[in-house]
């Protein structure tokens, strides 16, 4: 009788630790969208060949000379010319008169895509430059975005 149980106990967990495939949940994203090729012994050169990329047609933009309390917004463009899709996790300007929106569905390798920066000039005056922070699920994972503007008070405004 103990062999039986010792024998059921073994192929019990033979089976149970050989199923470590997890079931997709629906409306989730796949966990494997966001595998770190980066390891303690190196970089996984065929992981990190499969990620997504992120390619800007620019990183920059200067709004040039605006009126304080102005509000400008900028479309930066990207790419994803890599072979999984991309995931924008999150972005954030440098102060709160920074404000990114990006697309927060997977962009399709192949795929293009804008990121849409506003600038409100409120209570600002003279050089202003900002960033915006990127945090992706590509082999970089953090992009940058600029903007600059030179802000000048109204003379009614003085």
């Amino acid at each position: 009788m103990t062999k039986y149980f010792l024998l059921s106990a073994v192929l019990a967990l033979t089976v149970a630790c050989n199923n470590n495939k997890v079931a997709p949940v629906p409306g989730q994203l796949d966990p494997a969208l966001v595998n770190n090729p980066r390891t303690a012994s190196g970089m996984d050169t065929v992981a990190a060949a499969r990620k997504p990329t992120m390619e800007f047609a620019d990183t920059s933009h200067d709004f040039g000379t605006i009126q304080q309390d102005e509000i400008v917004s900028y479309e930066f463009s990207f790419a994803n010319n890599g072979k999984t899709p991309l995931l924008i996790s999150g972005a954030s300007g440098s102060c709160g008169c920074t404000v990114p929106v990006y697309p927060h569905d997977p962009i399709p390798p192949g795929g293009k895509g804008v990121m849409k920066v506003t600038f409100n000039s409120a209570s600002k005056e003279g050089p202003q430059n900002k960033t915006v922070t990127i945090n992706t699920n590509t082999l970089r994972s953090i992009h940058m975005l600029y903007i600059h503007a030179e802000v000048v008070v109204p003379k009614n405004k003085k």
